[in-house]
């Protein structure tokens, strides 16, 4: 047991559902944050409230529309096309700050619930080459975070250094299996998933690495 309790940063997805039930083996009272930034794939925050009400987890939504107004890439600009790479050589579906702000919220909500455990999916072996997934980028702002709120802090990262097929194993370890599939990870905000798009292929690639097949694509089949 590392404390009482924890805000899980949840988006409804495969990785913060691997870390919801991983945090709920970790700690006695689990919490979670969802933020509605003007994602084009909406249907997640559906995964969301579905997936906190099976693990019988609290949530709270929290509101950010400064992503879509600063726009410039394909999360929340329902007109730009997802091709895969954008500026700076970076996936066009890179939100710039998307997680520094994340964890900066969900620091400030956790700090007015005394709660100073926050816990994230994010992951640098096998992913979208996002650099606010980084290890480096998540200490900086657990040393920022609680040097602005005058609170020692701790960010966990339980898929940091898993590739996607050992992210689903520990799922299946932890109980988060039957729960992946009402999880959402298209990009392009479809049930059934597109498969196209670069998070259902990179999805799509851990299920089979892992000789499991996805509850998710099973139940859009049904």
């Amino acid at each position: 047991m590392i404390s009482k309790s924890c805000l899980v940063v949840f988006s409804g997805g495969q990785d913060s559902t691997t870390c919801l039930y991983w945090a709920k083996q970790q700690f006695e009272k689990v919490h979670a944050v969802t933020f509605d930034y003007g994602q084009r794939h909406r249907i997640e925050l559906e995964a969301a409230r579905v997936i906190c009400e099976l693990a019988q987890v609290s949530q709270v939504v929290l509101p950010i529309n400064s992503f879509s107004a600063l726009g410039g890439n394909s999360l929340t600009d329902a007109n730009q096309e997802i091709i895969g790479v954008g500026k700076g050589n970076l996936p066009d579906s890179f939100v710039p700050g998307r997680n520094l702000v994340f964890m900066t919220l969900a620091a400030a909500y956790a700090w007015q619930n005394d709660i100073f455990d926050l816990v994230t999916g994010v992951c640098q072996t096998d992913y979208s080459g996002y650099p606010d997934c980084r290890l480096n980028t998540m200490r900086a702002l657990e040393q920022s975070i609680s040097l602005g709120m005058d609170a020692k802090f701790t960010i966990h990262t339980p898929l940091m250094h898993l590739s996607k097929k050992e992210s689903i194993l520990l799922a299946r370890e932890v109980g988060a299996y039957q729960a992946l599939a009402s999880s959402h990870t298209c990009y392009n905000g479809q049930f059934p998933p597109c498969g196209t798009c670069p998070a259902c292929i990179l999805r799509a690639k851990g299920f089979e690495e892992a000789q499991y097949p996805d509850p998710l694509v099973e139940r859009g089949n049904e």
